[in-house]
């Protein structure tokens, strides 16, 4: 191996953890968790079985680096826009919810909640980190944008853990259809298909909810 061949290897060999999420995500969404396998794993992001578990020692903790490397990232990005859009909290509840439909729910991410849905049962570990690591913490992230608005006087003083899921769950189970009965039904659009329409739609409502009416 020459020193030009070198860095080119090694930079191969660096980059196999995030090929092989890659494609455990695929396999997660399109078999489900429990029928997958690590082979099929390691065979779809090109590498042995043995290089896998160089990387990782079970499924579940290819699962949790799925989780960690492609979901955690845009949570703490939704994070820093808590501060950097605080002083407008309409546009910043906005952005969020269209940030993580746009890099999560419209994604192959968004499959991971069927996924947990699907075999909570059978994989009650599994569900609860999902639960902690995932739901809890966006929940948190939508509950503080909108404490955000009802500090400022801009929407209405209502209870905030009830309100993040009114707002939120509607997004939630667009990317669990999308992941679902969309390939099977054609009678429904989606945002995916007319973004524009649905979102003017769904923000309309939203906001019509939150905002302070005038002179309460």
């Amino acid at each position: 191996m020459t020193e030009a061949e070198s860095p080119r290897r090694q930079r191969r060999k660096d980059a196999r953890p995030g090929e092989l999420t890659a494609a455990a995500l695929s396999l997660f969404v399109e078999k489900g968790f429990a029928a997958t396998r690590l082979d099929e794993v390691a065979a779809r992001a090109g590498v042995s079985k043995g290089t896998l578990y160089l990387y990782f020692d079970s499924k579940e903790a290819l699962f949790k680096a799925v989780i960690q490397e492609s979901v955690l990232p845009v949570f703490e990005a939704c994070e820093r826009k808590l501060e950097a859009l605080a002083d407008d909290p309409e546009r910043l509840l906005r952005e969020l919810l269209l940030d993580w439909w746009t890099q999560v729910g419209a994604t192959e991410l968004g499959g991971i909640t069927k996924l947990i849905v699907a075999e909570a049962g059978n994989f009650p570990d599994l569900a609860s980190y999902h639960h902690e690591a995932v739901a809890m913490r966006w929940m948190s992230i939508v509950g503080r944008a909108i404490q955000l608005g009802v500090d400022k006087g801009v929407f209405r003083p209502l209870d905030i853990p009830t309100l993040s899921q009114l707002v939120f769950f509607p997004m939630l189970m667009l990317a669990i259809w999308k992941n679902s009965l969309a390939g099977c039904v054609t009678s429904c659009s989606l945002p995916g298909e007319q973004p524009e329409a649905y979102f003017n739609t769904y923000f309309d409502m939203i906001f019509r909810g939150l905002r302070v009416a005038p002179g309460e």
